[in-house]
């Protein structure tokens, strides 16, 4: 009997996701059938954090996964799931969520008669005046972006003491699967980007960091492209999260700096004296580029990560913006045209999840190599025997 095998075709899968998408976009969308779609508010909701984490929007009502609220207030903590809040249409124990253009994401308290208050949030405006802006309850809630950022780390443990396993239970073997894939990644980082830029001898003490680094950003990176739970996150698209990636380097660059480091900033050898005396220029332009960098390190990191979903979303969003403003066959006729833009847009993002990962944790690599490296008159052999291997092995 001849058995004929089922192979599926190489764009089953990237289709697959984009109907899910679509179906999760269509569905969160009705959320008011009668009301007008309005892109703007759709896309900052799925760009940003939030209390709970949002699956998708049947016949009106929302099915999400409720996250911890927790809360520091009048020297009290004060712990609850997200649920209470229906969704902001309910306040809990006088808390709700912020329904003004000041709190939006935030979470408020009621005062005067509306204080200690449960239940429906029936007259939002009139609620308005109840809220106490000055005085906001400390906020330390598990949010989606703090369970993703928990599912990405125990992501990254399993993965590598998985490949630490095979390791040890295949000794002096070929790697194969994640382990070969895990390896190239890690000689790549190793070769490529520690060793050139800090140096033959000092890089092995920085390479477990920008190790963490790259696989930490990746992994978020590509997470936060897939549609669904427990994917869709944009982690690495929160200027907080970047910002304390960029400050941990920062803060490795100050600890790593020697003499050498210093003097180049405020005395930088060959520049004329009158850049320096009696204006400090020269010194001051160099410390505040010292200052810049970690800035500029979490802001690219950021912007593009958010930017990309920003468009991704954008092109969806245009499927209901013609569906509803011109006609509801527009809408579907133009779903086929966004489907293609997001399959473009979406293998765009992988690479530039890759080339982001990539350029963080290599300007990382650089600005630590920067504080290290000796003064030009006291190692001028080694910084040229250093730049002829670093020239070789990027060859």
């Amino acid at each position: 009997m001849c058995k004929k095998k089922i192979t599926c075709p190489a764009w089953a899968f990237p289709m697959i996701l984009v109907l899910l998408l679509l179906s999760s976009f269509s569905l969160s969308a009705s959320d008011k059938p009668t009301g007008k779609f309005e892109p703007g508010s759709f896309i900052i909701e799925h760009v940003s954090d939030a209390h709970s984490w949002h699956i998708l929007t049947y016949k009106e009502h929302d099915v999400s996964i409720p996250l911890p609220v927790i809360l520091y207030d009048d020297g009290k903590v004060i712990c609850f799931l997200s649920s209470k809040f229906e969704h902001g249409h309910a306040a809990y124990r006088g808390y709700a969520l912020g329904f003004t253009r000041e709190t939006k994401g935030k979470i408020v308290k009621l005062t005067g008669k509306h204080a200690g208050y449960s239940g429906e949030l029936h007259d939002k405006e009139a609620l308005s005046e109840s809220v106490d802006i000055e005085n906001m309850p400390i906020d330390f809630s598990i949010t989606k972006n703090v369970v993703s950022l928990f599912v990405s780390i125990f992501l990254m443990i399993w993965i590598f003491l998985y490949v630490a396993k095979q390791y040890k239970n295949r000794p002096n073997k070929a790697p194969h699967g994640l382990q070969s894939f895990i390896e190239m990644i890690i000689v790549f980082v190793r070769d490529e980007i520690a060793r050139p830029s800090i140096g033959e001898t000092r890089y092995v003490k920085y390479l477990p960091y920008l190790l963490t680094l790259f696989f930490f950003i990746l992994l978020n990176n590509l997470m936060g492209l897939i549609p669904f739970f427990p994917g869709g996150a944009n982690l690495t698209g929160n200027l907080a999260v970047t910002g304390i990636l960029a400050l941990i380097t920062f803060i490795l660059t100050l600890c790593s700096s020697n003499k050498g480091y210093w003097k180049h900033t405020f005395n930088t050898p060959g520049a004329p004296w009158w850049l320096k005396i009696p204006v400090p220029l020269l010194p001051t332009i160099e410390l505040v580029g010292v200052l810049t960098k970690p800035v500029v390190l979490a802001i690219r990191l950021f912007a593009n990560i958010l930017g990309g979903h920003i468009i991704v979303i954008g092109i969806i969003s245009l499927i209901f913006i013609m569906g509803q403003n011109v006609a509801p066959a527009a809408g579907y006729g133009f779903s086929i045209v966004s489907i293609f833009f997001y399959l473009f847009m979406g293998l765009l993002e992988m690479i530039v999840a890759f080339v982001q990962s990539l350029v963080f944790t290599l300007l990382s690599a650089m600005y630590i190599g920067m504080a290290r490296e000796e003064s030009h008159e006291d190692n001028h052999i080694e910084t040229e025997g250093h730049s002829a291997t670093s020239l070789s092995t990027e060859l």
